[in-house]
């Protein structure tokens, strides 16, 4: 037995996951910013996402989480792989099978889950999927909500985890329990197992389909990005005030018409 490795002479340690760090992640994300020309400020007022958020983020100071990760690529227009791809790998568009070894996905440690990015050498690939460690054990408040555009799936392959949603319903879910839902509701999953719990989710972005049938409920232009604190209350209401601008709109055509 080797004293400082733990491991039996003549045998191997188990190869860690590669990790992406904080200050990795950051270096990315700033070059990114700069190969638009972009401030701190311009990035902020594209994404949504805080000023003081990107730059703690760009020094490293500051773990993201998925909606702010994901709004930053939208806002940058790249594929996020990019971010999470290991050193010196340049994603490749997807024009065969992508293999990703057991325990070698790009570990990236979020605020409540620890992702192990899935496939990063696939550019513009439709879904993100990744194996979750679930480290959070409770809701702190309604900044703790992720909400994206698209469907999320998530599959428990062990431990327990509660799925909370800004609307109050709680789902519980065991290893082998799954789980689909419309990923626009603010969502956020705490491990309540006596161990962390591991699942396997997948994201995929808003469709085609789904961006026409919410134009065509008659939204002018997008909803203005609402601050965290009015997100669960907000975040119910666009589709339903659309609805109704168009009636009305209608109806204003027609009596102008008449």
């Amino acid at each position: 037995m080797n004293p400082h490795t733990g491991t039996k002479t003549g045998t191997k340690p188990r190869d860690e996951p590669p990790t992406l760090d904080r200050a990795t992640f950051g270096n990315r994300l700033r070059a990114a910013r700069k190969r638009f020309g972009w401030t701190l400020a311009q990035l902020a007022e594209r994404s949504g996402v805080s000023i003081t958020t990107i730059s703690r983020a760009e020094r490293g100071q500051l773990a993201l989480g998925y909606e702010n990760f994901t709004a930053l690529g939208r806002a940058l227009d790249m594929d996020m792989n990019a971010m999470f791809a290991g050193a010196g790998v340049k994603p490749a568009q997807l024009d065969g099978p992508v293999v990703t070894r057991a325990g070698k996905g790009v570990v990236y440690k979020g605020l409540s889950i620890a992702y192990e990015f899935l496939g990063t050498t696939a550019a513009g690939k439709q879904m993100s999927p990744i194996v979750g460690t679930v480290h959070a054990r409770k809701i702190h408040g309604p900044e703790d909500f992720v909400r994206h555009g698209g469907e999320e799936f998530a599959y428990v392959l062990s431990g327990e985890i509660e799925v909370h949603f800004d609307n109050g319903e709680v789902v519980r879910m065991a290893k082998g329990d799954s789980l689909y839902f419309d990923s626009r509701l603010g969502h956020a999953y705490i491990s309540v197992s006596r161990q962390l719990a591991r699942i396997v989710g997948m994201t995929i972005g808003e469709s085609g389909h789904m961006q026409s049938a919410r134009e065509g409920e008659g939204r002018a232009m997008p909803a203005p990005v609402a601050h965290k604190s009015e997100r669960s209350v907000a975040s119910a209401l666009p589709v339903k005030a659309s609805r109704g601008q168009s009636k009305s709109a209608r109806k204003a055509a027609a009596t102008r018409g008449a």
